[in-house]
């Protein structure tokens, strides 16, 4: 069963305040993509460390060489320093394998998770294809028609599979320019709101009120990384994007799909989903399965309890991660895309440097 998502009544379900993907894209490029492309200087590729590098040459070491790119086998074995010479690969293939279930509708201020997700990679798919790059999506949780409505008004197909619960994974290919961004916004303006679709007619009471309101629909993860290890077949750099509420064992999908690819964790959360503030009465909803709860958060017990509890799955989805390989960029509804990005960024960089100093020194003693 998906963990219990939290909420005040009358925080959900709120309408986007993005309806327009040109005028939402047009306001981030203003705000942030613009003062965001300036600040990281091209190092927006330390996002993408260790992809599209490979090796083309060795050559004898001179003296402005960096000598973290000394061959210490080649090095021995002739008695005169080589460095590696290497090839990068300016064009990278980008997917963002976003989760838009029932949950990401939730946000206890003005922002909800799924304005988040969309910002984010507003953001991050329009400095990539701004460099020539290409972006694709894989969309998971939604129950609408598999068309979109495309920059110039018209309807571009949309490869669509149903892997069962009534949850439908979208596949959008990767492609290049702002209008492959634009598309990509209407997509994930399109899936996963309630009332997307209508069930038909003939259908069950029970499954048509789960089409019109979102919920008994579990958001399985496995699912949506299984389907992109199918859908990705060049080594890419891959950005997931969820919340990470999910039954349990999405952690061997993902360290199975960062074998062949380049994986970074962007993970959604609310500030009121990690710690519950006294707020008397209040009525309390599983986004997903719809299950309501009046509790009282004047009792210090209850509150200590749910912070234990998001403490628990905290730890579990810092384990599933760690396993995995893969690192976590930390997105909060109340924290701004642009700095979050610059933070993890600079993070990266100052830990590829360590990595790098760290590997030189010990080849140098291994001699």
């Amino acid at each position: 069963m998906a963990q219990t998502q939290t909420s005040p009544a009358g925080t959900t379900g709120a309408p986007p305040r993005w309806a327009d993907p040109e005028k939402f894209l047009r306001r981030l490029e203003w705000t942030v993509i613009r003062r965001l492309d300036g600040l990281l200087q091209g190092d927006y590729r330390t996002l993408l460390r260790g992809f599209g590098i490979d090796l083309a040459d060795l050559r004898e070491y001179q003296s402005h060489d960096d000598v973290r790119y000394i061959d210490w086998n080649v090095t021995a074995r002739l008695q005169t320093p080589y460095v590696r010479e290497f090839h990068e690969d300016r064009e990278v293939n980008a997917w963002f394998l976003l989760d838009l279930s029932a949950s990401l509708n939730f946000g206890s201020q003005h922002v909800r998770k799924r304005e988040l997700s969309a910002e984010f990679v507003g953001v991050l798919a329009r400095l990539l294809t701004r460099h020539g790059n290409r972006v694709g999506a894989v969309l998971y949780g939604g129950t609408g028609v598999g068309t979109s409505t495309g920059a110039r008004g018209d309807a571009t197909p949309v490869s669509r599979d149903e892997p069962g619960g009534g949850q439908s994974t979208d596949v959008i290919p990767a492609r290049v320019g702002r209008r492959q961004v634009l598309h990509l916004l209407d997509r994930m303006l399109r899936t996963g709101e309630p009332g997307e679709a209508q069930a038909p007619a003939h259908a069950p009471a029970g499954e048509r009120r789960a089409h019109a309101t979102g919920f008994g629909q579990e958001t399985d993860l496995s699912v949506l990384l299984a389907h992109a290890q199918k859908v990705m077949k060049r080594r890419s750099v891959v950005f997931v994007v969820s919340d990470f509420i999910s039954t349990p064992g999405w952690g061997k999908a993902l360290a199975l799909l960062a074998r062949r690819h380049e994986i970074v964790a962007v993970r959604l959360y609310d500030p009121l989903e990690c710690e519950l503030p006294d707020l008397g009465f209040v009525t309390m909803q599983d986004a997903e399965s719809g299950e309501q709860l009046f509790v009282d958060t004047h009792d210090r017990g209850f509150r200590k309890r749910f912070v234990q509890a998001a403490q628990r799955r905290e730890a579990e989805l810092r384990d599933a991660l760690s396993q995995a390989g893969v690192d976590c960029l930390e997105l909060a509804t109340d924290d701004g895309v642009g700095e979050a990005l610059l933070r993890f960024t600079q993070l990266r960089k100052r830990r590829s440097q360590l990595a790098a100093g760290a590997g030189s020194l010990r080849r140098a003693f291994a001699r």
